[in-house]
């Protein structure tokens, strides 16, 4: 059967006789199972170090076809796999035992980093490109994702990261035969370019302490962080602690979002917008000489009906008050984790349909796949005004970077 070229196509539209494209596809298919057949007598060729239909001198020879039903994306492909008599040969188009043409392993993973379970999978590789694959196939195709997720947690990583935001982003994980809601910390750092960077993903396997912060932060250390300028961070428990620790040198901010998130929380409806506004005249002043002052405004204000406000913002202000320090367009890319929550956010959309997990390892691996997509639509763009930025870093931290410039 051979292949019709665009020219019989055009001739047949224009004379009016339709092209269906299931037509298409079938000419596709056959183009394909040549291109295989071609491409795999060539390696059989160069295997056998003589061309077809010349005499072999190291008694290895051409012997026969194995037949292989091949599926992709156009359905079932039947080649045509050439065989020597030594069985030495081994394709590298096609490789043994191989049932998927590249590309359909990338369709799968794909579909499984978008939230897909394996059986919504396999009904959507049956509807659409009407071959099926067994469960246990694409249960096998997903599960190289851990291997490559733990590869991938492992790598060594840059020796600085300026900036560097950490935050949890919850899911619905069985631990112990029980559905818990577990805390999955993302760390993005922000690398001397100004492009983002996803440097690791940890399932909490206990409370948040120092103890387990000191774990995470000497695990980046040993793969190659010397230094860190900025930690943003939300008030994790016993992180700032461990930052003292490991890197004496960095700055800690407080994420002032998640302080007004937790200082609203039990707040009368009916006083929510003013107290926003009266929160909204403390970060956004202009100095922090400023900025405490209305704080102690507020108190006043506020103290009676809500006290616990005056307290956390006057107990954290420490860490709160950081980016005072800083020039406009510094201060507003590290006084909240937002560059973190909006990957969050991608996650949510991406792992609500799943509902649950049953392991802590499926949720790493769609929590891998999550940030890989993301992570490549980074490559190409940096951090908004890091050209602003960077030169800034370069005055207040000159001692630290002066070993990078």
């Amino acid at each position: 059967m051979g292949i019709l070229n665009i020219e019989e196509y055009r001739r047949r539209l224009e004379s009016g006789n339709p092209v269906t494209m299931e037509e298409l596809e079938n000419e596709l298919k056959v183009l394909i199972k040549e291109m295989i057949e071609a491409a795999t007598q060539g390696e059989l060729t160069s295997h056998l170090g003589y061309e077809k239909n010349k005499k072999s001198d190291n008694g290895n020879y051409r012997n026969g076809y194995s037949k292989k039903s091949l599926k992709s994306k156009y359905g079932e492909i039947e080649v045509n796999i050439p065989r020597d008599r030594n069985s030495t040969f081994e394709p590298k188009l096609v490789k043994k035992r191989q049932r998927l043409l590249d590309g359909t392993e990338d369709l799968i993973l794909s579909l499984y980093a978008k939230g897909m379970s394996v059986k919504d999978i396999q009904n959507h590789l049956d509807d659409l490109y009407g071959y099926e694959l067994s469960t246990e196939t694409i249960s096998n195709i997903t599960e190289r994702i851990l291997e490559k997720a733990i590869e991938w947690q492992n790598r060594p990583l840059e020796p600085i990261y300026p900036i560097i935001f950490m935050d949890a982003t919850v899911l619905k994980i069985k631990v112990d035969r029980v559905i818990k809601n577990t805390a999955c910390y993302i760390m993005l750092g922000i690398n001397l370019e100004g492009k983002k960077d996803v440097l690791g993903i940890w399932i909490a396997e206990e409370a948040e302490t120092s103890k387990y912060w000191l774990s995470i932060l000497n695990e980046i250390k040993n793969r190659g962080v010397n230094d860190v300028l900025i930690f943003s961070i939300d008030g994790l428990n016993g992180f700032n602690e461990a930052i003292k620790a490991v890197y004496p040198k960095a700055e800690i901010q407080r994420c002032v979002v998640h302080q007004i998130r937790n200082s609203l929380k039990f707040v009368s409806y009916k006083n929510r917008k003013e107290i926003s506004k009266d929160l909204k005249s403390i970060y956004q002043a202009d100095t922090e000489e400023l900025a405490l002052q209305n704080l102690e405004y507020f108190n006043e204000k506020w103290s009676v009906k809500y006290p616990h406000i005056y307290d956390s913002w006057k107990r954290n202000w420490n860490e709160l008050s950081t980016f005072f320090k800083y020039p406009k367009a510094l201060r507003k890319l590290i006084y909240t984790t937002n560059p973190i929550e909006s990957l969050n956010s991608i996650i949510k959309r991406q792992t609500k349909q799943k509902g649950s997990f049953p392991s802590k390892e499926s949720a790493f691996k769609l929590l891998f796949t999550s940030t890989q997509e993301v992570m490549e639509k980074w490559k190409s763009s940096r951090i908004r005004n890091w050209s602003e930025i960077y030169p800034q870093l370069v005055i207040f931290f000159k001692d630290i970077l002066v070993k990078y410039l």
